[in-house]
């Protein structure tokens, strides 16, 4: 039999179904991704109207059913509605929704997921740091709690501890003098592009978007990012094509 329980989440992605109801993906603490319907959600006088949104954060009673929930009551601690009236940070907003519900499962401990994509919402409402490096922080910090992140502390051939080098993708991280002479694709980087995503890598969430990084630092923090994520990330995502076509 059915009953009511009580999950903190956020809501990824929210769907109009049929005349009035919405169907929701919701990334809980408890319970990792579930899907959870709003029943007539989308009337103007419904209780649920502004809790069946996107970067929706709160706590959500659901009736849990067979195979699906269904939404009763939300009280919500943050709409992230600041977002709506600024268009590049929304649409980041978006590619990380998107990216989230792409690596998260039902039944998961999500709950690090979780906490990386309040943070980087909350990074992307402070001017402090620019968008485009948001996104490559949460991509690198992403990678990391899927354990897919590229080798940065050491020589993926000999381990050798490294301060200078070269990184290819195809290795899976960094590479020695030595040893990048059998490897065909790769490039020098520097010891402050190391430093950085050693930090990204393992640094707790809120120290995560407390930095800023020089020119040459970020163009090799993208070639990188956009490199690896291309070769080890097996989805095209629609929110990334939108960014990318608007050089935003």
């Amino acid at each position: 039999m059915g009953q009511s329980v009580n999950l903190t989440g956020m809501i990824l992605v929210a769907q109009p179904i049929g005349d009035y109801d919405k169907r929701l993906v919701i990334l809980t603490k408890e319970r990792g991704k579930i899907t959870a319907f709003a029943k007539g959600a989308r009337r103007q006088n419904s209780a649920l109207l502004a809790a069946c949104n996107p970067f929706v954060f709160g706590e959500f009673t659901l009736y849990e059913g067979r195979t699906s929930y269904r939404l009763q009551q939300a009280d919500i601690s943050k709409y992230f509605t600041e977002l709506a009236s600024r268009f590049d940070s929304a649409c980041y907003g978006f590619y990380f929704l998107e990216f989230a519900d792409y690596y998260t499962r039902e039944g998961n401990d999500e709950r690090e997921v979780l906490k990386l994509l309040y943070v980087t919402l909350r990074a992307l409402l402070d001017s402090k740091v620019d968008n485009r490096l948001i996104r490559y922080i949460f991509e690198l910090k992403a990678l990391v709690v899927n354990g897919e992140y590229p080798q940065m502390f050491c020589c993926t051939g000999c381990g050798k501890e490294l301060k200078t080098g070269y990184f290819s993708s195809g290795k899976g991280g960094l590479v020695c003098e030595n040893c990048c002479e059998t490897v065909s694709r790769r490039i020098p980087v520097s010891e402050s592009l190391i430093y950085t995503m050693q930090f990204i890598i393992s640094s707790p969430l809120e120290k995560l978007y407390t930095f800023t990084v020089s020119d040459q630092v970020f163009a090799e923090v993208k070639y990188i990012m956009e490199d690896y994520t291309g070769l080890y990330v097996d989805k095209k995502f629609k929110s990334l094509g939108v960014l990318e076509a608007m050089d935003i």
